[in-house]
């Protein structure tokens, strides 16, 4: 990539944020009694570097003795099983409950640390551990030991406390740290939940949950993890719908399992993913009913998603990528299959770089109200309706849905993108604008559907285009392009896997290709296509090039049978 195209794609991600910021009335400065608000629009975390640090010398010790505990701390109650800390200050827990309590109920400002060294806790009856109240806690898991908390199917409440639900619940804020392995057993609800922020930066967790696994209310933010999720509801979850800066998941690295009956990563707000590694199952992954009141998706947004690097496999029954605003996608390799469509934004859909298979789709890569931009990567789609769709000014993005013109567009400005769909390759309700990359389609065989549908104009300014349908319904680039192409109409429908070549009179190759689906109808644009130069059309022949997505590069090609000639006279030259 150019530095020119680089300082364009970085000045457009800009824009596109700064203007979804603006719409959400962010600040960027801090008054009395309000919380600092970063860039994206969401408040900032309680973290904090000195909760991190502590005296060693310090450290109260907690020993869990099955259906007792010993502490002699001033700041704590014991009744039989259950520890109630009510002081501020660092607690080295060890040992095991067979059915007890931590209760963290507290009015000091200052942090509450429990560090779980090597703890087990069964309660049959609540949470294991229940932040009642408290400036802030921290769970730390100390190097090298293993804990495990477990709860009951059924709670029971006192009066005040009626709103558990979580073998590790915080009403406060809370962290959990260190290198420590964790694992949680959610009978009765969720796994892990805070109803204020969630901080999770350690080494092992495994959560398996009847419904969330891992809950931060406010904003859910994980760094340098192993995470293991299985659940019946939702695997990673932020819900704050009352204040738009919070109700974000931030990642920052790490690697995920997750397994969701619902989604698998849902968002009030935004998910910004710095980098992860992550396998996502999803509802009952890409063979599931999408028809359901349940939503299945891999990745959700109400706002924004954004994805800087990382490895994702997505097996889901619904969108494996949704947001109800904007995507923008930087690097990152991605292999999705979905019941519903692969990756869908509601507003603008970026894609910067990165690799993208989408081998699975009812639509590959969808915009529903706004712009969808290709800038660089390699998009590969199998969609059994549209490739890439730009659906705004449609009623309905399914079958028997009417269409009528839109502002919004797509935009090709480089990148290698190849599409095999049973509906449109590239459907826009509005404009498609192409000016680089190579791009590869082969479409339905089916009459009502194109290889390339617009509304608007398909104006083609660079790159290689070839397009691959029916005739019926057949569209060109628009004659408004600067650059040249060709439209050719056979006599017949053509095999899936017939190829096709082109090439000058003087023998300048310009492409050849075997379609994946039959076709009647192909479409191509090329800056080889010269205008005043006379062209052959071949059929069938041999070529010793290297295939990919049906077309041959670097190769010598052996003649088959001449179909047809013609000469570029115009910005579009018909061959029927």
């Amino acid at each position: 990539m150019t530095m020119e195209k680089k300082l364009f794609f970085v000045a457009a991600v800009f824009l596109n944020f700064t203007f979804l910021s603006c719409e959400r009335d962010t600040k960027l400065y801090q008054t009395e009694d309000e919380e600092v608000i970063n860039d994206e629009g969401n408040a900032e975390s309680h973290d904090n570097s000195d909760d991190y640090t502590w005296d060693n010398t310090s450290e109260i010790p907690v020993l869990l003795n099955d259906n007792s505990i010993v502490c002699n701390a001033i700041g704590v109650s014991i009744d039989e099983s259950t520890l109630t800390i009510t002081s501020a200050g660092t607690y080295n827990i060890s040992g095991s409950l067979s059915n007890g309590q931590i209760i963290v109920d507290t009015e000091d400002e200052d942090i509450v640390r429990l560090l779980l060294n090597g703890v087990t806790i069964t309660c049959s009856y609540n949470s294991p551990i229940y932040v009642r109240n408290a400036e802030k806690t921290m769970i730390v898991l100390q190097e090298g030991t293993q804990n495990y908390l477990t709860d009951g199917i059924t709670y029971t409440y006192a009066e005040s406390d009626d709103d558990s639900n979580a073998s590790i619940y915080s009403k406060d804020d809370l962290t959990i740290y260190g290198k420590g392995s964790l694992t949680v057993a959610g009978n009765f609800n969720d796994g892990i939940t805070s109803k204020d922020g969630l901080i999770i930066e350690s080494d092992l967790i495994t959560v398996n949950a009847v419904d969330d696994g891992i809950r931060g209310k406010d904003y859910l933010i994980i760094k340098d993890i192993e995470l293991t999720v299985i659940c019946g509801g939702d695997g990673l979850k932020s819900d704050n719908d009352e204040d738009s800066s919070k109700g974000y998941i931030s990642i920052e690295t790490g690697t995920f399992t997750i397994t969701a009956d619902g989604d698998a990563v849902s968002a009030e707000t935004d998910v910004l993913i710095a980098y992860c590694e992550m396998n996502i199952i999803s509802g009952n992954g890409s063979t599931g009913s999408v028809y359901s009141t349940t939503s299945m998706k891999g990745i959700k947004a109400n706002e924004i998603i954004s994805i800087d690097n990382g490895i994702f496999t997505i097996n889901s029954t619904d969108d494996a990528i949704h947001s109800n605003g904007s995507i923008t996608i930087n690097e990152g390799t991605f292999e999705i299959a979905s019941g519903d469509d692969g990756i869908h934004a509601d507003a603008d859909l970026d894609i910067i770089g990165g690799y993208i298979n989408i081998s699975k789709s009812y639509e590959g890569l969808e915009s529903a109200q706004g712009n969808i931009n290709i800038y660089e990567g390699e998009i590969f789609v199998i969609s059994s309706d549209d490739g890439v769709n730009v659906s705004a000014g449609s009623n309905s993005n399914r079958p028997g849905g009417t269409k009528s013109s839109t502002s919004y567009s797509l935009n090709i400005y480089g990148g290698y993108i190849a599409i095999n769909s049973k509906g449109d390759g590239l459907d826009s309700n509005g404009a498609i604008t192409i000016s680089g990359g190579t791009i590869i389609v082969s479409s339905s065989e089916l009459s009502d559907n194109n290889a390339i549908d617009y509304d608007g104009s398909c104006v083609v300014s660079g790159g290689l285009i070839i397009a691959s349908g029916t005739s019926r319904m057949n569209q060109a680039p628009s004659t408004s392009s600067s650059q040249y192409s060709v439209s050719i109409t056979f006599s017949s429908t053509q095999k899936a896997g017939r190829m096709i070549h082109i090439e000058s009179t003087d023998g300048s190759q310009i492409l050849t290709v075997k379609p994946k689906k039959s076709f009647q109808s192909l479409v191509v644009s090329s800056p080889d296509l010269k205008k005043g130069t006379t062209y052959n059309i071949y059929q069938d022949g041999s070529s010793t090039g290297s295939e990919e997505n049906g077309l041959y590069t670097n190769g010598t090609y052996t003649a088959g049978s001449k179909y047809s000639s013609f000469s570029i006279s115009s910005m579009v030259t018909y061959v029927n």
